[in-house]
């Protein structure tokens, strides 16, 4: 019996349909014979009898797309067909004989098989929403995030990994929090663990001496000594734990002075208890704003709020008589706008349709070469549409017109964007600053004037668009279109403007992007001398 050929072409496909694809190779495999879901259900940790792996899949396959949003099973996933697989194929040649190995293994060109780049991808995700959102490392270990239960949770073989690939990255940090819920795991599951204390305690100790504890670091290291007194690394470690330590002894003495008397003057006795002051947000760094953003923590004054409003708009467009926009402003300077119901189910499922097979990793301009360019800091798939391609790109395309009043003419194409697990772009302009000489240079368009981004999906939770520099928290709506102008009146780049895409936490974001450029706008938006002194990027953000 041969396995069910999968056609290997995911690699440019956005987070869902690759999740999607990895699955069908994971249901290809589990169907293959009870044989493999018996060795799977061994493999795991704890071991698990063949009813509950069944039960887990069955549950899973009901509903795919809701399964796979979770951050969490889109990281087990990836995981059981990269490190838990290695271990189902040992059991399978013991098992059940090498012809079936050797069956699957000839099969991995077909069958899309996750690597370890995207489980090390999968792992940082989790890592960046847990950072993002203040996820507690023991709640996202039992499947719960922002109080919500969406999984079965992690073993202590599945904590251990994603600390693995923590240290892997050099972020010892997330090595130390996931070593540790794996020490605490596997307590949990006693004897039925796949991994060892050692193991265990050989990351954690390292990684806790590269966050500065040497103490702890080598209370650690005795503590695995005790366990296998030949490691040869913790041999090692312990003597350059034991030897920083008595360097930092001997330069505490001598700062005391031969007679163990301080050298410096006595402090005063007399002294007060200063509490912490917590940071206004003024004082707070773009990136604490950002995160407090994207969870919804910094709310708008109300001396704002009641500034803004909800009006129906025809711009004296005959067309718009009959169907006004429905117009709700979120700020007003500079002026960020949401319209309701402007793009529809039918639209949507075309573009998502037509872009799919285009999806590339987005890219990012770099401000000295102008070249395009792959960066960690946006993670995302995007396409390009072309208005001519079908009726339903033209017509929302051009509803752009009627929500800015400007020309479309010289606009880019329609951008669409998916955002899958963890996707997101951290603070960034839309226009080209004035060291960015060679931006847009190519279209000969001038800078971008606006930026029109339809939502076209709900997200569960996380995915915001927020606006760091005002404060502002946008949410995912399907069927709305945020709108903002990104030059002033005088065609200088307005800074107010600076923004971000949060990361998904469940879910999966869609949008699409439409910019318009300043050439053809000279008549519908004239350029004015107000505020003719351009804004300072002082370097603070």
């Amino acid at each position: 019996m041969e396995l069910m050929k999968i056609d290997d072409c995911t690699r440019h496909q956005p987070e869902e349909y690759r999740l999607r694809i990895i699955w069908a190779t994971a249901n290809s495999i589990a169907s293959y014979s009870y044989a493999t879901v018996h060795v799977a259900a061994r493999a795991s940790a704890p071991p698990r009898n063949v009813e509950d792996y069944m039960r887990e899949h069955e549950e899973a396959s009901r509903n795919i797309q809701q399964y796979l949003s979770n951050p969490i099973n889109a990281y087990l996933l990836v995981k059981r067909l990269t490190t838990d697989w290695r271990r189902v194929e040992e059991l399978i040649t013991e098992d059940v004989g090498k012809a079936f190995v050797a069956n699957i293994t000839n099969s991995r060109s077909d069958l899309k098989f996750p690597t370890e780049e995207d489980l090390n991808g999968a792992a940082v995700a989790l890592m960046r929403l847990q950072d993002t959102y203040k996820l507690e490392t023991a709640q996202v270990a039992r499947g719960v995030l922002n109080g919500v239960q969406y999984s079965t949770g992690l073993s202590a073989g599945d904590c251990f990994e994603l600390g693995r690939q923590s240290y892997n990255n050099g972020d010892y940090y997330h090595t130390v929090l996931w070593m540790q819920e794996a020490m605490d795991r596997m307590q949990e599951e006693q004897n039925h663990t796949s991994v060892s204390k050692p193991d265990i305690l050989e990351y954690l100790a390292f990684s806790t001496y590269m966050q500065g504890n040497v103490v702890r670091a080598l209370s650690m290291t005795n503590e695995l000594l005790d366990i296998v007194p030949t490691h040869q690394r913790a041999l090692g470690n312990r003597a350059y734990y034991q030897e920083e330590i008595q360097k930092k002894t001997n330069e505490s003495r001598k700062k005391r002075g031969e007679d163990g008397s301080e050298d410096s003057v006595p402090p005063n006795p007399s002294f007060t208890v200063t509490e912490k002051r917590m940071k206004s947000v003024s004082e707070m760094t773009e990136r604490e704003r950002y995160e407090m953003l994207c969870r919804g923590d910094i709310k708008m004054p109300l001396s704002i709020q009641k500034e803004l409003r909800c009006r129906y708009v025809d711009r004296g467009i005959p067309y718009l008589k009959i169907g006004p926009l429905k117009e709700e402003e979120a700020y007003l300077e500079p002026r960020i706008v949401i319209y309701h119901d402007v793009i529809y189910d039918d639209e949507i499922e075309t573009i998502k349709r037509m872009a799919q097979p285009r999806f590339r990793r987005a890219t990012v301009q770099n401000y000295k070469t102008g070249e395009l360019e792959i960066a960690n800091y946006r993670i995302s798939k995007s396409a390009w549409l072309q208005e001519h391609e079908h009726h339903h790109i033209r017509a929302v395309s051009q509803r752009v017109e009627l929500m800015t009043s400007l020309s479309i003419d010289t606009a880019e194409e329609l951008q669409v964007v998916n955002y899958g697990i963890g996707g997101h772009y951290e603070p960034h302009f839309d226009f080209a600053r004035r060291e960015e000489k060679n931006a847009f240079k190519s279209l000969g368009t001038g800078n971008r004037i606006s930026t029109v981004l339809y939502y076209m999906s709900d997200v569960e939770q996380g995915g915001g668009t927020v606006f760091t520099r005002i404060n502002v928290s946008l949410w995912p709506k399907k069927g709305t279109a945020a709108v903002w102008h990104n030059l002033k009146p005088n065609g200088e780049g307005d800074y107010m403007t600076r923004h971000a895409a949060c990361p998904v936490l469940t879910g999966s974001k869609w949008v699409a992007n439409k910019w318009l450029h300043e050439r053809g706008q000279e008549f519908l938006r004239p350029c004015t001398l107000e505020n003719q002194s351009a804004d300072v990027d002082d370097g603070r953000y």
